[in-house]
């Protein structure tokens, strides 16, 4: 998910999202809000507050039948403490309104740490264990029952922040039973890259029992493949890598990978995720019970219109308003 910092701050500033005096990490409740369907938590598609002119979340539910939102990013402050955007305050602010009002209309959320841009906790934190207090302030929180960890660019590059993610995991797995953890990482056409690989063989060495290896099919660079086959083609790929890193089975291997799309046009010119593809993967992850079906993002899931061409705010493709999501909100495992 690469977003511009300039892009993501002039966003903030054009939408009202400021930061505001930092609360207090108390455990967020609420007496209307009703439990979310667990069974929709897979099916949780990314929304980025700070960015894209964001719609309502409680709206976005209502039309296209979601139930839960990953909801991006937490970053460093600067030091290893996590904020919404590394500026915004955890709670008391415009990101746990969002939250309430996702909550009070029978969702949930899964907080993503990383993206592409800002400061990344796995690097600012100097240890697994002050990485895992940091996660687990966001857990504590709002009182979470899934995280994903969405290691991109430098974070994802480094060996020493790779190895300080998968312990610091398991540590949360250790304090928090229960917790669905996703990782979220790039992927070239036949799965994982190096970092990728490595990235499992360190998590398998460490014993986290990872809840789902979850890959980023896109930014191939165009073609005449069908972006469906492609996304099928890594993810056989990553079955290969966690079986031989896991010892999986095949439909256990399956069971811990996930796909994170992107609608509409894609980073690489002329590379396009279309309905059709979609509509295809849903039919995959069903047949093979990924732990995952996400995309980027809600607040693209709409289409330009007028002169508007700016793919952080919509699809770059004729669409209706929330095609994209509608297809992920039928995924059950």
């Amino acid at each position: 998910m690469k977003i511009l910092v300039s892009a993501v701050t002039a966003a903030c500033l054009a939408t009202g999202v400021a930061s505001v005096a930092q609360a207090s990490t108390r455990p967020v409740s609420s007496p209307q809000v009703q439990a979310a369907d667990a069974a929709a938590m897979p099916a949780a598609p990314y929304l980025y507050l700070g960015w894209g002119n964001p719609q309502k979340p409680a709206d976005v539910m209502k039309a296209a039948g979601n139930k839960w939102f990953t909801l991006a990013f937490v970053l460093s402050d600067g030091g290893c403490n996590p904020k919404w955007d590394g500026s915004r305050p955890l709670t008391g602010g415009s990101d746990q309104s969002a939250i309430n009002s996702i909550r009070a209309a029978g969702g949930d959320v899964i907080p993503s740490f990383g993206g592409w841009s800002g400061n990344k906790l796995g690097e600012k934190c100097g240890s697994a264990s002050a990485l895992a207090g940091a996660y687990q302030k966001v857990i504590d929180a709002y009182q979470l029952k899934a995280i994903d960890i969405d290691i991109e660019d430098t974070e994802f590059h480094s060996s020493a922040a790779r190895q300080r993610v998968v312990s610091a995991l398991k540590i949360v797995k250790s304090k928090n039973p229960g917790i669905t953890t996703y990782i979220t990482m790039g992927t070239d056409q036949g799965g994982p890259d190096a970092s990728g690989v490595d990235l499992i063989k360190k998590g398998a060495a460490a014993g986290l029992a990872n809840d789902g290896w979850v890959l980023m099919p896109f930014d191939f660079g165009g073609g005449s493949t069908t972006m469906a086959t492609l996304t099928k083609q890594a993810e056989e790929g990553l079955k290969a890598r966690l079986k031989s890193a896991y010892g999986y089975s095949d439909d256990e291997a399956y069971r811990h990978m996930g796909i994170s799309s992107m609608n509409g046009k894609t980073d690489d010119s002329g590379e396009t995720v279309r309905l059709s593809d979609f509509k295809t993967l849903l039919s995959y992850a069903q047949q093979h019970h990924l732990a995952r079906f996400t995309f980027w993002a809600v607040n693209r899931d709409r289409s330009c219109g007028g002169g508007n061409t700016d793919g952080d705010s919509c699809s770059g493709i004729s669409q209706n308003a929330y095609d994209f999501t509608k297809v992920i909100a039928q995924y059950r495992r």
